[in-house]
């Protein structure tokens, strides 16, 4: 889509004709996809190192509570199940809130 973009006269005389990455010969959806699998990823923002969930494998309860650790509470973006399909930066203001009034409830 970003090559299409850039093709429009408006890009013309700002964008140069050698694609550095993925590179020009890397052209059909399948060999795109394959560049993405290789070299994707998430250095900037990791989180659900501690899941939260209702299954077995989940880290912490529902309530941000660590299983099997007495009055111990993980707080932030590390309670996600899932990478967010946006910035992590407002989702993990809402599970510091969601964590705030979770201890103000308890106490």
């Amino acid at each position: 889509m970003l090559r299409d973009i850039y093709r429009q006269p408006a890009f013309r005389d700002l964008v140069t004709d050698d694609e550095y990455l993925p590179g020009a010969a890397t052209g059909d959806d399948a060999a795109l996809a394959e560049f993405a699998r290789r070299k994707g990823g998430t250095v900037f923002h990791p989180v659900g190192t501690c899941r939260m969930g209702s299954d077995a494998k989940a880290v912490l309860d529902p309530e941000l509570r660590v299983r099997g650790v007495e009055r111990l509470r993980v707080i932030d973006a590390s309670a996600m199940p899932t990478m967010t399909s946006a910035n992590t930066n407002a989702a993990a203001i809402l599970i510091g809130e969601r964590g705030a009034a979770l201890l103000r409830a308890a106490a």
